[in-house]
């Protein structure tokens, strides 16, 4: 749900954090309603296909922040919410076209005068053209937006293209109408595209893109719906923190305790599995990238494992 209000007496602005001016400002004045749209005359100009003539009006008055849909073609979205109108919050999202809005205390002076908002506008417009792929129709830091938030978004808007995201590694999710149909970390299909899903949105650390997919057709493509995926790997990755204190880094060697002392004959098949990949691969993260189970199985496979002394971390 649309949170409540924002505090009174604080000075707010509007940060894009994606689209043509990622990086950018627009402070918002007291009882002063802003219009966003395509149309030259507006107060906010976003000259794209998906924002209409007249898309939205936000207004500050008492404190409280307000956002309306004028009736726009491809709608007004609220933390993936599409919205008629909506009382906002400090930290709630707005996604217009392919603008992504953040609601930010503002750090912009009182007296700046709308042309000098309008000219640090179009530097940050400068800026984030010379970081812009050409092929790309939005780009971000996932440090500003979390991706489960930024995938709720593209789901409720039914965006197609393919979702870059590049920290430590690149991952890529591609989606059709806004559902995530397959998914690639360093383009290593043997890992298969739900694992490799539900590790992309753990990454808190990156920029991402989104551009038209590539036209490679995958064997298997992932069933789920977005919001399904997501709540799988967001209680995933709640289990994954509970027990992390129990496993060893990913880079951690492992290997079997000597002499072996609990006996064989009480694993099961599966954790009998474990076992050899760990002498096969001998690394927590060859094992977890060997393994046909989840990650959370395989931790949980391993915590006990090592509990029970059949392996030993080195």
């Amino acid at each position: 749900m649309v949170s409540p209000t924002a505090a009174p007496g604080r000075a707010f602005a509007l940060k894009f954090i994606s689209g043509k001016y990622q990086g950018g400002e627009f402070p918002l004045k007291a009882d002063k309603q802003v219009i966003v749209g395509r149309s030259s005359e507006l107060d906010m100009v976003l000259v794209e296909d998906m924002v209409s003539r007249k898309h939205a009006k936000i207004v500050i008055s008492g404190g409280k922040v307000t956002i309306e849909d004028l009736g726009s073609t491809n709608g007004t979205f609220v933390n993936g919410e599409k919205v008629k109108q909506a009382r906002l919050k400090e930290g709630d999202r707005i996604l217009i076209g392919t603008s992504i809005l953040k609601l930010v205390v503002s750090t912009t002076a009182a007296d700046t005068t709308d042309a000098q908002i309008k000219a640090q506008l179009e530097q940050a417009a400068a800026a984030a053209a010379s970081r812009q792929s050409k092929s790309s129709s939005m780009t971000g830091k996932i440090e500003e937006v979390p991706l489960p938030d930024l995938l709720q978004l593209f789901q409720t808007s039914k965006k197609n293209g393919m979702l870059v995201v590049r920290g430590e590694h690149e991952g890529r999710i591609y989606m059709r109408q806004g559902k995530v149909f397959y998914a690639v970390i360093d383009q290593n299909h043997d890992l298969g595209p739900q694992k490799s899903f539900f590790r992309i949105i753990t990454w808190e650390q990156g920029d991402f893109e989104l551009v038209a997919a590539d036209q490679n057709e995958f064997m298997v493509e992932l069933e789920e719906s977005t919001e399904a995926l997501l709540m799988e790997g967001l209680r995933q990755l709640d289990e994954m923190r509970r027990i992390q204190g129990e496993l060893p880094a990913g880079t951690a060697a492992l290997q079997i305790s000597l002499p072996l002392e609990p006996p064989l004959r009480d694993l099961s098949a599966e954790q009998l599995d474990l076992v050899q990949l760990v002498l096969n691969h001998g690394t927590m993260q060859g094992v977890l990238d060997a393994s046909p189970l989840s990650d959370l199985e395989v931790c949980q496979g391993l915590a006990m494992l090592l509990k029970k002394h059949y392996l030993q971390a080195v």
